[in-house]
């Protein structure tokens, strides 16, 4: 592994790494539809779908704009959101209410983490002058 010595640098790798969690969320999106027995939380995680396919559209113009790929770098925090759902959904077979209860924690914790990823890139992205991606 090749040491990061540029701002650039890790601004590239924080783009990955959201990208690879944009990704991993809209997998999972339709499966908590699925999960949800409550209609209006079924039905705000099929729009919270459409935002994300937003998301990962934004963030590949970014990559383009600089030049670079489109590549995900495996994000432990998202990996570990996703693993407390499905450790949670098959170890505590939980009840209708409670299975709602912890779904719409599980979308408020990923949303606080996509809400502080974006919040840093933006701090770099204009730390950088990349104002188009900011």
């Amino acid at each position: 592994m090749s040491q990061m010595t540029t701002p650039e640098e890790l601004f590239e790798h924080e783009l990955q790494d959201i990208y690879y969690a944009e990704k991993t969320i809209a997998q999972m999106l339709p499966t908590l539809a699925r999960e949800a027995t409550s209609n209006a939380l079924s039905r705000a995680f099929e729009t919270h779908l459409k935002e994300t396919r937003g998301q990962i559209d934004n963030l590949e113009r970014v990559f383009s704009e600089l030049g670079k790929r489109a590549k995900g770098e495996k994000c432990p925090g998202i990996e570990g959101l996703k693993e407390e759902h499905d450790k949670f959904m098959k170890e505590e077979t939980p009840s209708a209410d409670i299975r709602d209860l912890f779904l719409t924690g599980a979308a408020a914790r990923t949303e606080h983490y996509e809400i502080a990823a974006y919040t840093g890139l933006v701090a770099q992205a204009r730390a950088l002058g990349e104002t188009d991606a900011a």
